[in-house]
This record gives C-alpha cells, structure tokens and sequence, in this order.
C-alpha cells in the first residue's frame, strides 16, 4: 500500500481546492526533508529528444497544480520528465469565487472553474529563478487577465512570453480555458491566425535577444467542432508553431450526468474526458505535419491510458486529475507502460 493511499481519505475529506493547497504543502515538506523518495518510485531514464530538448522522459505534469511556479523542484523529485507551472497572467489575478473546484469520485474526475487565480508573471519569475530544477525540464503556461479584451489579448500574452522567455525550456499559449468568459474564441480561425503569428514574430525575436530558441506551443481544447480542429491545424501549420498540446478541460458533461456536481459550471478532468481528448488528439495527428509534435493530456489514470495517447500521435503526455485518484505512482506507471511500447517491435514487423 503506497503512502498516497493512505493519505487519500484524509486529503479528500477536505474541500477540493484546500486539498489541493494541503498535498502541495506536504509535498514541500517531504522534498526538505528528504522523504520525498517515499511517495514516488523513480522510473530509470527514458530520454524523449523533441522540440529540440531531450526530456528525461516523457512523462509530464499538466498546467494548473503549480500555478506560480512555488513547488518546481518538489514536483520533479516525483519523477516527472518536465513540469509545466501557470497559468501565469500579467497582473495578479483572484480568479472565480469559491467553492471552485469539485470531486467526482464515482467518476474519476474533477471540475474546476479556478478562473487563473495566480499571483502575476512577476512572482512566478522569480519563484523559477530561485528553483534548481534538476531531474527534469521546465515548460511555463501562460493566459490573459480576465479584464482584458480579447482584440488586446496578444499584449497580455506578449508581456508574459517576453518575461517567461529566458527562464522556460518551452512555452505554451493557453487559449483553451473554459473559466475565463470569451477566452476560447481566440481559437477561431482568424482570431488564432492574429495571435499566433504575433508571438511567433515575437518568438523570433526573443531568439535573437536572449541567443536561445525556445519552442512555443498551444494548448487547445477538447470541444472543437471537426471543422474547428481542421481549421486550427492549418493556422498552426502555416504559422510552423513548435508544438500543440491536446487537450484542456472540457464543458461536455454527457458522461458524468447524475453524479454530485455534474451540474457545476467549469472544465471537466479525469476519466470522462479521455475519449474526446485522444479523438481531437489523434484528428490533429492526421492533420499536422509530423515537424509539429503532439503533447497528449486529458484523462490518463493508467499506465495502459498514456500508451492510448501514444499510439494517438503523441510523443509526450502530461497528468493532472490522474495524480489526485492514484497519486504519484502514476508517473512511473506511466514511464514504463511507454517504455515497453517503445522497445516492443511494432505488430505485423516482427516476422518480416
């Protein structure tokens, strides 16, 4: 029995986001006194070369658990190939009114409707440039503040991307959050063509500045229409981004209706939202040319759901939701499941 399952109980007997505050903290205590090996089994090496970085391996936390960035160097230790901190807005920002975040157990899922509660781009560098990250690389998401008008959102990512540059291994653009009212219409065509090509200009620039090139990707979202998808797969192949991360949360509820909290306004994680998020996943896959890599995340629990995304077009993947149900033995579950597809001859060659 892992120390998590112990934990558990305790952990959910507290509300969802006080829980969330309360494993963080347990987390920094167990890294300080170096403990923290007793949480998490580390996985040997599988190094993932892509986007010109080689990870550890290629199992990553998703955005959203570190929002400023505060907890680097513990979540590393639990054996993560890359953390991703944020999102990080401009300004400091209190996000939605709370109760905000919500347990599905029977599920095997979470709501949240946080609304990028963060404490601005100005903590969150400074929080990255006192971490010494060792084990593992380091992505930082970034949004816009809530009052800010979508025909000015490229400032807000802008002044984030220029701040964030010199301190991330990659960077990615989030307009997929369904907590930030009219944030998902920057995924529409031209509004997506507009922003994109403005932070790629800026990227290439940043480049030259600082004398390194850091990727830049976008994370979408699980809800768009076929044609959505097919329509933002050409935006970000003409405009050659460094990569797409899929997906976010959804808004689609068909498949926990009935359950306590269903009905709470939010994105949706977990269990429900691994078959929409590998389908926009693996439609990308299709869509994309193969110079653009695919981060998988949405509804990995198992070893087994990591491989799924794999075998979708991903080379790496992120968890979330998956960490609160089965704790940080996820990470290495995950890192060897995709170990043994790795090594495993592909089905229909080995008699060749």
């Amino acid at each position: 029995m892992s120390i998590y399952s112990l934990a558990r109980p305790f952990l959910f007997g507290a509300d969802a986001e006080r829980a969330h505050g309360l494993g963080l903290k347990a987390l920094e205590l167990a890294h300080a006194s170096g403990t923290i090996a007793l949480l998490a089994r580390r996985s040997a090496p599988l190094p993932t070369r892509v986007l010109g970085l080689t990870f550890p391996n290629p199992v990553g936390l998703a955005a959203g658990l570190d929002k400023n960035g505060a907890h680097i160097d513990a979540l590393l230790a639990l054996g993560f190939g890359f953390v991703e901190v944020g999102t990080v807005t401009p300004r400091p920002q209190p996000g939605n009114p709370k109760p905000r975040m919500f347990r599905l157990p029977a599920a095997q899922a979470v709501i949240n409707r946080l609304g990028f509660n963060n404490d601005g781009v100005d903590v969150l560098v400074r929080n990255v440039e006192r971490a010494q990250r060792k084990g593992g690389l380091l992505g930082i998401n970034i949004g816009k503040n809530k009052d800010t008008a979508n025909e000015d959102a490229a400032s807000d990512y802008l002044y984030c991307l220029e701040r964030v540059y010199p301190l991330a291994d990659y960077v990615t653009v989030n307009i997929s959050s369904p907590n930030t009212a009219g944030l998902r219409e920057l995924q529409e065509e031209q509004a997506l063509r507009r922003l994109v090509g403005t932070l790629r200009e800026a990227q290439e620039r940043l480049a030259a500045q600082h004398g390194k090139r850091v990727p830049v990707l976008v994370k979408i979202a699980p809800d768009l229409s076929d044609n959505d998808i097919d329509a933002a797969a050409r935006v970000l192949s003409d405009l050659a981004v460094d990569g797409v991360i899929a997906t976010n949360t959804t808004v689609d509820r068909a498949r926990v209706q009935g359950l306590p909290h269903a009905q709470e306004a939010g994105g949706l994680s977990g269990a429900p939202l691994m078959d929409q998020a590998t389908f926009v996943l693996r439609r990308l896959r299709a869509r994309l040319p193969e110079s653009i890599p695919l981060v998988g995340v949405g509804g990995i629990l198992s070893g087994a759901d990591a491989v799924a995304k794999m075998a979708a077009g991903a080379v790496l993947v992120q968890c979330y939701t998956g960490l609160v149900y089965r704790g940080p033995e996820l990470v290495a579950e995950c890192v060897e499941a995709m170990r043994r597809r790795k090594e495993a001859p592909s089905r229909g060659t080995a008699d060749a």
